[in-house]
């Protein structure tokens, strides 16, 4: 991943964080539960990563590869008979990758009560041309003083998630350099 290029740099016209916004809908079944008669916290994740990954199509005008999800938090369970909305948007772009935030809503199919958050991640998506290669991607034009915060609150996570793996390649080579292998 690397930094974002200033938008007045980039060759490439920015999109508001709008464009690509997208919400997800679908019921759980009893082919979704867990052994505990709630939804597998895997298909919840499936769900995440295929509204995360439509959003960075859109955004990215074409193919989009997962590189990441971190802080994934489940807050309540999922049951069978509730109708999940994935909503997701960017959060944030550099030259090849974005940050996708996503929340998980559910409410019970046939009740008018509001829907509740049960989950939310962040994804960081990589666009890549017909040869898998990484291609550029526009900047993302945060709207709202809620997009500005993300946007800010995703270069955070990004830092962190550079830092993090530096350490571990920094330990990876000592350990080597001191003959302990990998």
């Amino acid at each position: 991943m690397t930094e974002q290029a200033p938008a007045a740099e980039s060759d490439i016209p920015g999109k508001p964080t709008s464009a690509s916004r997208t919400t997800l809908s679908h019921i759980m079944t009893h082919n979704d539960t867990n052994l505990l008669g709630t939804v597998h916290g895997g298909v919840i994740m499936k769900l995440v990563d295929d509204a995360a990954g439509a959003v960075a199509g859109r955004h990215s005008g074409g193919p989009a590869v997962t590189a990441s999800m971190d802080e994934m938090a489940f807050l309540e369970p999922v049951r069978v008979g509730d109708l999940v909305h994935v909503k997701a948007q960017v959060n944030w772009t550099g030259r090849t990758s974005m940050e996708i935030g996503v929340r998980v809503l559910a409410e019970r199919w046939n009740e008018s009560t509001p829907p509740q958050q049960v989950g939310s991640a962040y994804l960081v998506f990589a666009a890549v041309d017909a040869d898998g290669k990484p291609r550029r991607v526009p900047p993302v034009m945060p709207e709202t003083e809620r997009d500005r915060r993300r946007y800010q609150e995703a270069q955070i996570r990004r830092t962190h998630r550079l830092a993090r793996r530096r350490a571990i390649l920094e330990l990876r080579e000592k350990r080597i350099a001191d003959g302990l292998g990998d």
